[in-house]
């Protein structure tokens, strides 16, 4: 003990201030204070230009001397021997950081703490640890691993260590409080009660993970929405960008066209004039002419030339009779109205083509490859061997009735399923009398008779003979179509619950179903080519055929 008394007294004194360990190699500078040989020599190297003592900043002009201080090497051997004899606990004897619990009993520079007592509700650090370990009263003390606010496991009452725990009030208590104020309750230790609430955490973390799992999995799809809102919101800028840029240009097409319409009217116009004006100044120069003419024969004694010319002079000049004549300048009135109002048609019709095109090519910007899969086709059906095309056909297969298989409707579904994000894909439908194209979940029902509707897990569109065009909704809607479509594009925004369809070739929207409710299913394209002989007897042999998308212009 008086090693240990030894070392707490000169403890500080063994410390480099630069590297805060025990000195090695220690020196004594001008001014009186120790450091590390390795560590003054280190420091000043560094600090070249300021030659200065770290402690009192005394300043030298020149490098001193590093004499060995021999007294405190001595005394710092003695005491790291000393402190390596107290155990592997004063092997960890380091300044306490910020972050670190310090040790109660350190005076001045704190060490960090190695274990903590529940017994005495203060930490030690390993030279101060040494009574636990070397007293027999002490060793019967509990040591943890260093721990904060000792003062929250002591009782508040008793002031002493909650060591037992209350399974009727669910608390800590000390040993004086079983005998007083839970005297008649269930008491247990907390190692056991320890036991029991970590089977118990246990389905709490399981629980949190779920919890964790349900908000990454919601994080990802606010992630996806997001992205997908920043290529909407890019692509509407840049549809913006194409139809108004369209629109001023027909705009400028018809302002060029008014201009050049006016302009040609009035040349006309003035052509006309022009025509008059030369006409009248050739007339006016015959006249004048004349008019000199008759005044020389006037003003002549010549009797007998008067007498002759005179029937000349007086007989009838060819000029035109210019009363009638007369010029009507174009009246503009009403001119850039009509104008303006036929290049409000004409901008419509535009304004009307280009978002169509433009609403189509921005779907067709998530088209996706699909192929059919051949497990799922109604044996009434033929499948390509490119798995592009399906068609009815005369003779029914010999195939399993597997689980995936459509046994009663002449239905396919694709083998690729979605279930999040946004997809697109085109089936040429030319030719076909009977037809019916959407997606479906996949928990539909295969085997029964059902209504094909959402309700059920269709959201589709078909063609009924040959003229009658349907959203098999409920109920079903007739669609009064401008024309026959070719070429179908089928839509779905996952998230947004929309599945649309359209006219590819005349880049119009059939129909869309919205707020559609998946319930986090998968979802597959499917197909189904109609019967062979449509009810209004014609031939529906001409297959679906799933098409390139190509992009619109």
């Amino acid at each position: 003990m008086m090693a240990a008394a030894n070392c707490l007294l000169s403890e500080e004194q063994f410390l480099c201030c630069i590297c805060l360990d025990i000195f090695i190699d220690p020196v004594t500078i001008p001014c009186g204070h120790n450091f590390c040989k390795k560590c003054i020599t280190q420091h000043w190297t560094v600090n070249s230009s300021r030659l200065q003592c770290p402690m009192c900043k005394k300043q030298f002009t020149t490098r001193p001397e590093l004499p060995v201080n021999t007294f405190i090497s001595e005394m710092a051997a003695e005491f790291r021997q000393s402190a390596g004899k107290k155990g592997s606990c004063c092997s960890d004897l380091k300044v306490a950081k910020p972050e670190e619990i310090p040790c109660d009993v350190c005076a001045g520079t704190k060490f960090k703490a190695v274990k903590s007592c529940l017994t005495c509700f203060a930490s030690y650090c390993g030279i101060h640890l040494d009574p636990h370990q070397t007293s027999e009263r002490l060793k019967t003390h509990q040591l943890t691993d260093p721990v904060k606010n000792l003062e929250s496991r002591v009782c508040t009452m008793h002031n002493k260590p909650l060591e037992l725990f209350c399974k009727t009030d669910q608390t800590c208590v000390c040993s004086q409080c079983i005998i007083s104020d839970h005297s008649t309750h269930t008491i247990g230790s907390l190692k056991d009660e320890c036991e029991v609430r970590k089977a118990d955490l246990q389905q709490v973390e399981a629980e949190i993970q779920q919890m964790i799992q349900e908000r990454r999995t919601k994080s990802d799809q606010i992630q996806h929405l997001k992205t997908h809102s920043k290529e909407d919101a890019e692509r509407e800028i840049a549809c913006g960008v194409r139809v108004f840029t369209s629109l001023m240009q027909m705009a400028e097409r018809g302002l060029n066209e008014l201009i050049e319409m006016i302009e040609e009217r009035q040349r006309e116009t003035e052509e006309e004039a022009d025509g008059c004006i030369k006409e009248l100044e050739e007339e006016i120069s015959v006249l004048m002419k004349r008019t000199a003419e008759v005044q020389q024969l006037s003003h002549t004694n010549d009797y007998l030339n008067v007498l002759q010319s005179f029937k000349w002079m007086i007989s009838g000049l060819q000029v035109k009779n210019w009363t009638e004549v007369s010029i009507h300048p174009p009246s503009y009135e009403g001119t850039m109205l009509k104008g303006v109002s036929e290049l409000m048609k004409m901008l419509s019709r535009e304004q009307e083509r280009l978002l169509h095109t433009d609403r189509l090519g921005r779907v067709q910007h998530y088209a996706v490859d699909v192929t059919l899969e051949p497990l799922t086709a109604n044996p009434w059906l033929i499948l390509s061997d490119d798995g592009k095309q399906v068609s009815p056909s005369e003779v029914k297969k010999d195939l399993p009735d597997n689980a995936e298989r459509f046994s009663l409707y002449s239905n396919v579904i694709a083998q690729q399923s979605f279930s999040s994000g946004r997809f697109y894909y085109e089936v040429q439908v030319a030719g076909k009398t009977d037809w019916t194209l959407g997606v479906v979940k996949a928990s539909v029902d295969r085997k029964g008779i059902i209504p094909i509707c959402p309700l059920n897990g269709y959201w589709a569109v078909g063609l009924r003979n040959g003229r009658d065009y349907l959203s098999l909704a409920s109920p079903v809607v007739s669609l009064s179509l401008k024309s026959q479509p070719q070429r179908v594009g089928v839509f779905v925004s996952y998230e947004e619950g929309l599945v649309s369809f359209y006219d590819v070739d005349e880049a119009l929207l059939i129909y869309s179903f919205t707020d559609s409710l998946f319930f986090t299913e998968n979802i597959y394209p499917f197909f189904s080519p109609g019967p062979l002989l449509s009810s209004h007897g014609g031939v529906n042999s001409a297959p679906l055929i799933i098409s390139p998308v190509t992009q619109s212009e």
